[in-house]
């Protein structure tokens, strides 16, 4: 059985944040084509858009890295610091299998299992806006109580785009 099993989407993630006393603020929002053009619709800079982007590893397990808008995963980085030699984005259907969310909407909050998560150190600090297990929501919340929520290990994982 799944985490927050009859729980779908936005729900998950409520409920998720709810059980760690981690405030967050949902919000419905337009699609948008762009980096740029989500953060003018959501009236912040792109750096505050968190990516959370799951990998895979060999043994096929998973491991959430949360990146700043304007920025990408470096592999080499990410393969050290999780003392891997492999690792991958999987496939649209694996990521929801991981996550039992659909990508887009990816959030290591409610995720159907609690992977572990790296947060890169550039959102420490900030408020973020990130994906909330649906299309057409955002949720925003403070990077620094996120972190500490999730148990997340911070550490500099990205480059820039």
């Amino acid at each position: 059985m799944t985490r927050f099993a009859g729980l779908e989407g936005v729900e998950r993630v409520q409920a998720d944040a709810s059980a760690r006393g981690l405030d967050i603020e949902v919000i419905e929002r337009p699609a948008a084509r762009s980096l740029e053009e989500a953060a003018e619709l959501l009236g912040i800079a792109p750096a505050d858009i968190v990516k959370s982007l799951v990998v895979k590893r060999s043994d096929d397990t998973y491991v959430f890295a949360l990146v700043p808008g304007g920025r990408k995963i470096s592999w080499p980085k990410l393969r050290a610091l999780l003392a891997v030699n492999k690792l991958q984005l999987p496939d649209a259907s694996l990521a929801l299998a991981a996550t039992g969310y659909e990508r887009g909407t990816i959030t290591p909050l409610g995720s159907s299992i609690a992977w572990p998560v790296v947060a890169d150190e550039a959102i420490v600090g900030r408020r973020v806006s990130m994906g909330a297990g649906e299309h057409g929501r955002s949720l925003f919340v403070d990077a620094d109580a996120l972190i500490a929520a999730l148990g997340a290990t911070v550490a500099d994982i990205s480059d820039p785009e």
